[in-house]
């Protein structure tokens, strides 16, 4: 097995000795690669209907949250230090109501033709505009929560599909 694939317990961007490297992704095969990230806002109910109302002085708060999304997606490698910066084809920001009516959810998506996944910019993506979402509101509600950032889906690559359950 070359040096490029093996890794330390499974872990590919950790080598054998225990060092932390980038992994080499030389000889993998460009393929369509979408990944779907998530997480939740929760927040008082003024706050939420301050949102919906267009009720900050800062501006439309789910408007800046979402091209900060997209800015942070496309600096993850920036942000992420193990992270290879790919040339990004898409990446989208939803918000959508939680079902119990506490705040919001983030969803954001990220798609790449290329020799590696998409997963990192979409997290990041997700993260930063949740954060971006509690920045402009915290004058109000400090006690917001950010919470079950995760990955939603994936496609593409040799490691193939995945579906969150």
């Amino acid at each position: 097995m070359s040096e490029s694939i093996r890794s330390s317990g499974g872990l590919s961007h950790i080598d054998e000795s225990g060092k932390a490297r980038m992994v080499d992704v030389g000889s993998k095969d460009v393929t369509e690669r979408i990944a779907t990230a998530g997480c939740e806002i929760h927040m008082q109910q003024s706050t939420l209907d301050l949102i919906r109302s267009g009720g900050f002085d800062k501006g439309d708060v789910l408007g800046v949250a979402r091209i900060a999304g997209v800015m942070a997606g496309k600096k993850t490698s920036d942000l992420i230090p193990l992270c290879h910066p790919l040339p990004l084809n898409q990446i989208t920001i939803d918000f959508g109501d939680l079902a119990d009516g506490t705040g919001l959810t983030v969803t954001s998506s990220a798609r790449t033709s290329g020799k590696t996944g998409v997963e990192m910019e979409a997290l990041t993506a997700a993260s930063i505009a949740a954060l971006t979402v509690y920045d402009m509101c915290k004058a109000v509600d400090r006690a917001m929560l950010i919470d079950r950032l995760r990955l939603l889906s994936k496609s593409g690559g040799k490691s193939g599909d995945y579906l969150a359950d």
